[in-house]
């Protein structure tokens, strides 16, 4: 297990060059699964969306304030969904969905965006319901990722982030990630349920 720095050391400088490193970590990564309980997986989020969780992170860390260069980093980063040499596993929890980010407008904006990109090739979206009953203790979101250097799970705490290398680890966060995925909807139980966020925004 390796803690980063600090995130008011990693982002000194501003919100561009940490996203240009996780731009790099996607590119490297063929095969990526994530559980992400409470927003919107980054590499699936709007523009504006985007813009709000930067604009979030600036201000609660106190770092430079460069959220449009930020953003626009993040957005390229999604082109990982469209180029045909990535694949991810994903689930969102349904909290995700109704997670009051930016506000309505905003919102249904970005339950559209859900329901346009669930049926692309390179991605697999779950929608873990509130009612669902898991097999596993409830979890923090975190990320795995394979590349041609290994493999890891990503957390990103409140204070730093933390990289899990140990395969003994990763093999629980495997199995963990397996039985959110197999409790979750996928397909049009998926769609229903982003829809029906969708109609929340929309009142």
């Amino acid at each position: 297990m390796t803690h980063a720095p600090p995130w008011q050391q990693r982002l000194a400088t501003g919100t561009e060059d940490i996203q240009d490193e996780v731009i790099r970590w996607y590119q490297q990564t063929r095969y990526g699964k994530a559980f992400v309980p409470t927003m919107v997986w980054g590499t699936l989020q709007t523009e504006a969306y985007a813009t709000v969780i930067l604009r979030q992170v600036v201000e609660f860390l106190g770092v430079p304030d460069d959220v449009p260069a930020g953003v626009a980093k993040r957005m390229e980063r999604q082109q990982v969904l469209y180029d045909g040499e990535h694949r991810y596993d994903v689930v969102l929890g349904e909290q995700g969905l109704y997670t009051n980010i930016g506000g309505p407008s905003v919102m249904r904006a970005q339950m559209e965006r859900l329901l346009r990109d669930i049926g692309l090739p390179s991605l697999n979206l779950g929608i873990l319901s509130a009612t669902a009953e898991v097999g596993v203790v409830p979890k923090p979101a975190f990320s795995i990722f394979e590349t041609d250097e290994g493999r890891r799970a990503d957390y990103e705490l409140v204070s730093r982030g933390v990289d899990i290398t140990d395969p003994s680890e990763i093999a629980l966060h495997d199995k963990a990630f397996d039985a959110i995925s197999g409790a979750a909807s996928y397909g049009d139980a998926a769609r229903a349920l982003i829809s029906k966020a969708l109609d929340h925004w929309s009142r």
